[in-house]
């Protein structure tokens, strides 16, 4: 049973419930699509949206008797913007026909690994071919399966636009630093350093999340599971019209970077509204795109 299922309104799906909906999946599927993988053999999607931008996705072959054969199967969601420009590597799993793809973006300050929705449309490319594509923006999702609501901060408009000001003379810095300018790694020395004295004085009378306003970090050993802290731009309600679970759609910025989250109300502590923040452990999906 996939962890994630939860997260779009299937947390209590017993086996042979799963069973039963993968094969109304197979047998009615709302979307089809097939490709050639890296051998040379037609590899298959199929999709069942559980309401819109998420549902279940099969992946696998026919076999010689015209059957679907399934690999396996993953819950997603769907984001509904371009989360980054930064050109995206793709790579290929090595247990199994799957890609995860890599972009450096630096305002996270970590390279970003997800999880690629989208495979048949690589698969469709110059990059089954060993050719190297330049995928130039990613579409991100998420899905959590446990997550908080935290209170605002509130700002002056005036700090807001000093803290948009730094984000991009950091920027502009790191992107010296790469280049090999010594005196970009000396400065940002120095700002590390007065980071950390700040932080030394005001950890011992505040609350760090009253600090740390927003962060975005690997969790656990696996490379595309993150713990994330962003404001909520956006929050509806969603029925998950199979289970009857109601689940949230969050569109979150953190770290500068906007993405959509789902997440079943049952596992999310806090009412979520705009300008709150939520705080929780994701599983980050995304959507590949042409140069742009």
């Amino acid at each position: 049973m996939h962890k994630y299922l939860r997260a779009i309104g299937f947390s209590n799906l017993h086996k042979r419930d799963l069973d039963r909906m993968l094969f109304e999946i197979r047998r009615n599927p709302d979307y089809h699509q097939t490709a050639l993988d890296t051998e040379g053999n037609e590899f298959v999607e199929l999709r069942r949206e559980i309401a819109p931008g998420m549902g279940i996705a099969m992946r696998g072959m026919y076999n010689d008797d015209g059957h679907f054969v399934m690999d396996y199967y993953f819950p997603y969601r769907y984001g509904r913007e371009v989360s980054t420009k930064v050109p995206a590597e793709v790579i290929r799993e090595s247990a199994r026909e799957s890609f995860l793809g890599l972009c450096d973006d630096l305002r996270l300050g970590i390279d970003l690994i997800f999880y690629v929705q989208d495979m048949l449309t690589i698969l469709e490319s110059e990059q089954r071919n060993h050719k190297v594509v330049d995928f130039g923006g990613t579409t991100l999702g998420a899905l959590s399966t446990e997550g908080k609501i935290l209170m605002p901060i509130f700002s002056t408009a005036k700090q807001v636009e000093n803290v948009q000001k730094y984000s991009e003379k950091h920027i502009e810095l790191l992107n010296a630093a790469k280049d090999g300018d010594a005196e970009a790694y000396e400065e940002l020395a120095l700002d590390d350093m007065d980071t950390y004295a700040m932080l030394s004085d005001r950890i011992e009378h505040e609350d760090v999340y009253s600090i740390v306003t927003s962060f975005f970090m690997p969790s656990g050993i696996e490379s595309d599971k993150y713990a994330v802290l962003g404001e909520i731009l956006e929050c509806k309600k969603v029925i998950n019209h199979h289970s009857a679970e109601t689940l949230y759609v969050m569109k979150l910025e953190c770290n500068e970077i906007v993405f959509d989250v789902c997440i079943n109300a049952a596992d999310l502590y806090g009412e979520p509204a705009v300008g709150r923040r939520f705080k929780g452990n994701i599983w980050m999906q995304g959507r590949v795109h042409p140069g742009i």
